[in-house]
């Protein structure tokens, strides 16, 4: 953003890339509009103990990260991406998913409600689906709130929640024109300041 001299930017951020958007804001503030995050979550702390208890078997990494991955994708999902997506993240080598992984459970539970209470810009969040406490991925209800919303709104009061009903971890993919929408929504209700990208 800085190299290429761009005006304020809204800043998209997908899953783990929730958390890349959130720092980029904190980082960047003055080059930042906004801040859009598409299916985020939040790993708690009982989680590390399952991670390390599943990366210790020989075959856990490939195993977990493709029941994660095919979690992701409802009956509406285009089967051929699904399977794309699934095959490139199991052929992340193994020690680079696995860091990738654990180094986002720590952020989550050191560094995640702090880093949203310190933004200072318009944040809007597009839902989709939460994990249940079978840790099963589920696609959400208009009106269904979850642990990780909950600690959204107490950490961002302002910002903008939007349920995308009946669709998978990939609104982007199976409900474009839907999530096209509502970040044209988002972006024409900035106040100018944003928008006209001045200091």
């Amino acid at each position: 953003m800085r190299a290429l001299a761009l005006p304020r930017a809204v800043v998209v951020g997908h899953s783990m890339g929730c958390r890349v958007v959130v720092e980029a804001a904190l980082q960047a503030p003055a080059l930042t509009a906004g801040i859009i995050l598409v299916d985020g979550s939040q790993f708690s702390a009982v989680m590390e103990p399952v991670l390390n208890a599943r990366f210790a078997a020989p075959d856990g990494y490939v195993t977990f990260t493709a029941g994660l991955f095919r979690d992701m994708f409802g009956a509406r999902s285009d089967k051929t991406m699904a399977a794309s997506v699934i095959e490139r993240a199991t052929s992340l080598s193994r020690p680079v998913g696995e860091k990738m992984l654990t180094d986002m459970l720590r952020y989550d539970v050191a560094r995640l409600t702090g880093s949203l209470a310190s933004l200072r810009v318009p944040v809007m969040a597009l839902q989709t689906t939460y994990s249940n406490e079978k840790r099963e991925r589920v696609s959400m209800r208009q009106g269904q709130t979850t642990p990780y919303l909950d600690m959204l709104r107490t950490n961002v009061p302002s910002a903008r929640v939007e349920i995308i009903e009946d669709t998978g971890h990939f609104p982007q993919l199976d409900e474009s024109a839907r999530t096209n929408a509502l970040i044209d929504s988002f972006v024409a209700g900035l106040p100018a300041f944003y928008r006209h990208g001045t200091a």
